[in-house]
């Protein structure tokens, strides 16, 4: 497109180039030596259509060339200087006929000379309470030069600093202008002077004199100000008030200080059981005086006085004095005042201060300097009070009416109220309950063949008994204490101290206790009851291993050989064969080993830690059916109409490039569920416990392929069944600590075993593993 050079982009100035062909657009991408990069190349010089370069550093528009200029067109002002300002910092005077000391007043401006079009804009800046209508002075126009020049307009060259331009009847003087300006007009070759100083208002000079000669006056606080800048901020001073006299004593005090309004308030700290009961507010809050000389009688203080009042009833006249002769001027306390050691005058009692708090101290060290804040002593008296102890409070004997809480509670406060429940306790134990067989001891025979089960709660240390119905013993089942607390044997029941409770620590097999006159010797617990005694051994020191060894280990040290021969008979070359072969014992051999040799320095529940943790039995191997569990799994599949098996043989590939045989269990089992296989979470346990495994425990994976591939071969028709129970049943492993690993004892207990090197008796071996019965005489 070509357009006249000097017109600005409008319609009708455009003509379309009939010899032009090729129009090319700018790239952002280029292929250098066949790499694909960003094009970071600078544009070239505008080309003029004529073919010649254009110079954009064309002068502006009215301004006469200083120089020659260059030869060819160059780009329009509105295109080459757009957006380009100079800008100048100028004033004006203007005259004041109402202001004697003043002829006039200096008004700053900044004139604004714009380049594409040779434009003039002046604005005055905003002055706060000038009483002078500022802003735009000029809008922006072209300016006429003034006579007889009045057919040009205002050029950049007669635009300068330290010059006097007229702009229509005001005469503005430039004394300053910005960087950009200055810059610009040095490169057109303009000489730019050195900024001078701007001329001094008369007014301001006078304004500024006349605070000078003035005295001081005092500060001026507006309460409302003062308000919104210290509002909740207080002063806190300790202070006493010295009443020692016959009936009183050292008062302790608090001085409240509020910045807000400059009044203070008193507050007395009650000593316990002092006799002082009621309001701690000793001074209401107010402004205090600092002089007192006694209450003042009705009318003895006006705020004006009245002079010549004559007449009675209701004709009255009176006359105001004005000069208001005879009233006294009250002093007030303030912030000034109020020191450590200061005496204050609080209506004829005198109060000392003695210390302040961090932030008072802070206060006066930021605003007055001051950095000494050592605190006074307060004095004292013989008599005062001691503060209360409460650990030295003695409650009056239980009565045995209700509870001992009950009348703790009663006895405390006069308000009867119901004894706190530990909240926390009951949320983190709630269903926690401890479950011990027991038999009752008694001179009764028929009462020691009696089975109970003692249930302890721990969210709330309760105990319930409850005994088990054995046909025809003549003894009904069923409750037979209810729950509550039960309390410890060898008690004094009607005292002043705290009754003890039984606590979980004091449950464990072998132990015997005392319930309601009743003897119970637990002999068993439950599954959930030795799994929790064993997780907690800080708790329960008869399930604490490393405890019991340490007591196993002092006790046979001299008679270990003793030890390993009551366990197992034949005990020739024990330390070989433990080398080649696990050799096992049974609980009872072990017990009656550690009974004989210990006596009852062991306890029954520590023996069974014992063999609950050198365990030798092990969970019966999986008896799922692999034909039955397929059958299940393409049964799954044909109702979900499942048939991603290519899928998921590429997501194998993909994850197990080097195509491994085998793959870790938790890997395939995270890609059956990603996959969204139509099995359930035990379906899937159950079809990976049926797979064909390594000697690293995995999975083969052209296994499980063929194993859900329903189109290779039939599977036998299933019924749909609950795959959590009735596919492979999944007994949990009960019988634990019948049979106890013997080495791992004895690698334990890390004690030289002694024996003879003699054999004779015969040994029973079942493959690699030897099973010795239990016999508790035999020798080596």
């Amino acid at each position: 497109m070509l357009r006249i050079p000097g017109m600005p982009l409008l319609p009708g100035t455009l003509f379309r180039e009939v010899n032009k062909v090729y129009y090319p657009k700018s790239q952002t991408l280029l292929n250098f030596r066949g790499i694909p990069m960003l094009s970071d190349r600078q544009n070239s010089m505008p080309v003029d259509p004529a073919g010649v370069v254009v110079d954009i550093s064309c002068p502006p528009a009215n301004a006469h060339a200083l120089y020659p200029p260059r030869t060819g067109p160059h780009l329009p002002p509105w295109l080459a200087y757009d957006k380009k300002v100079l800008s100048f910092k100028a004033y004006f005077k203007q005259t004041l006929q109402e202001n004697f000391h003043a002829p006039y007043m200096v008004r700053h401006v900044k004139l604004y000379y714009y380049l594409e079009d040779g434009t003039v804009e002046i604005h005055e800046p905003k002055v706060q309470n000038s009483g002078i209508v500022q802003g735009c002075v000029l809008h922006r126009q072209r300016v006429p030069k003034p006579p007889p020049c009045d057919n040009e307009f205002l050029a950049i060259t007669d635009l300068n600093v330290d010059t006097t331009v007229q702009i229509f009847d005001r005469f503005y003087h430039i004394y300053d202008c910005d960087p950009f300006t200055r810059t610009f007009l040095n490169k057109r070759g303009i000489v730019v002077p050195d900024p001078v100083m701007a001329a001094v208002d008369p007014s301001e000079a006078v304004r500024n004199r006349v605070p000078a000669r003035a005295s001081n006056p005092p500060e001026k606080k507006h309460p409302f100000a003062q308000f919104l800048k210290y509002d909740r901020q207080v002063l806190k001073f300790q202070a006493y008030w010295d009443d020692r006299t016959d009936m009183g004593d050292v008062r302790k005090l608090e001085v409240c200080y509020y910045l807000a309004d400059d009044t203070i308030e008193v507050k007395e700290a009650h000593i316990r059981n002092s006799g002082r009961d009621g309001p701690s507010v000793f001074l209401k809050r107010g402004k205090l005086q600092r002089e007192f000389d006694g209450m003042q009688l009705p009318g003895q203080q006006t705020p004006q006085t009245l002079l010549n009042v004559l007449g009675t009833n209701r004709n009255v006249r009176y006359c105001i004095d004005p000069l208001n002769i005879g009233n006294k001027e009250i002093l007030y306390y303030n912030q000034r005042d109020l020191q450590i050691g200061t005496v204050l005058n609080v209506y004829g009692r005198s109060v000392v201060i003695t210390d302040m708090d961090p932030f008072t101290r802070q206060y006066y060290r930021d605003n007055y300097g001051i950095e000494q804040f050592t605190p006074l002593p307060m004095p004292t008296r013989s008599d005062v009070c001691k503060p209360y102890d409460k650990s030295g409070r003695m409650l009056p004997p239980y009565n045995g009416w209700g509870t001992y809480e009950d009348s703790a509670g009663n006895c405390m406060s006069i308000v009867i109220k119901r004894p706190k429940t530990d909240f926390r306790k009951f949320i983190k134990f709630d269903r926690y309950v401890l479950r011990f067989g027991a038999k009752m001891l008694s001179t009764i025979r028929e009462n020691c063949e009696r089975i109970f089960v003692i249930s302890y709660y721990m969210s709330d240390d309760t105990m319930q008994v409850q005994e088990v119905a054995v046909r025809n013993s003549g003894f009904l089942g069923g409750v037979f204490m209810k729950r509550t607390r039960v309390l410890m044997p060898g008690q004094e029941k009607f005292t002043c101290k705290q009754p003890q409770y039984y606590r979980p620590c004091n449950f464990y097999i072998g132990g015997t206790m005392s319930i309601k006159d009743f003897l119970f010797h637990l002999v068993s617990a439950d599954e959930f009851t030795l799994m929790y005694m064993e997780h907690h051994p800080d708790q329960f020191t008869h399930c604490n291993l490393d405890l019991i060894l340490e007591k196993v280990r002092k006790s046979l040290e001299p008679r270990m050989s003793q030890f390993v021969s009551s366990c197992v008979p034949d005990c020739q070359d024990l330390e070989k064969k433990l080398e080649k072969r696990t050799v096992f014992i049974s609980f009872e051999s072990l017990k009656g080993a550690l009974v004989a040799l210990m006596g009852n320095q062991i306890s029954d529940h520590e023996i069974v830690t014992l063999c609950r943790r050198f365990s030798g039995e092990q969970a019966a191997p999986n008896a799922c059916e692999r034909e039955k569990v397929r059958a299940s799994a393409h049964l799954e599949i044909k109702r979900s109409l499942w048939n991603g098996r290519d899928e998921l043989m590429e997501h194998f590939h993909h994850i197990n490039p080097t195509n491994k045989p085998f793959l870790s269990e938790s890997l395939v089992r995270s890609t059956l569920r990603g996959f969204r296989m139509p099995f359930t979470l035990e379906l899937i346990d159950t079809i990976l416990s049926v797979l064909n495994r390594n000697d690293c425990d995995e999975i083969e994976v052209c296994d499980l392929m063929n194993f859900i591939d329903i189109s290779c071969s039939k599977g036998c028709d299933m019924p749909p069944i609950n795959y959590a129970f009735e596919l492979c049943p999944k007994l949990p492993f009960q019988n634990k600590g019948r049979v106890v690993d013997f080495g791992c004892l004895l690698k334990a207990l890390n004690l030289p075993l002694n024996l003879p090197a003699t054999n004779t008796q015969p040994t029973k071996m079942i493959g690699d593993t030897r099973i010795l019965p239990p016999s508790g005489d035999a020798e080596c």
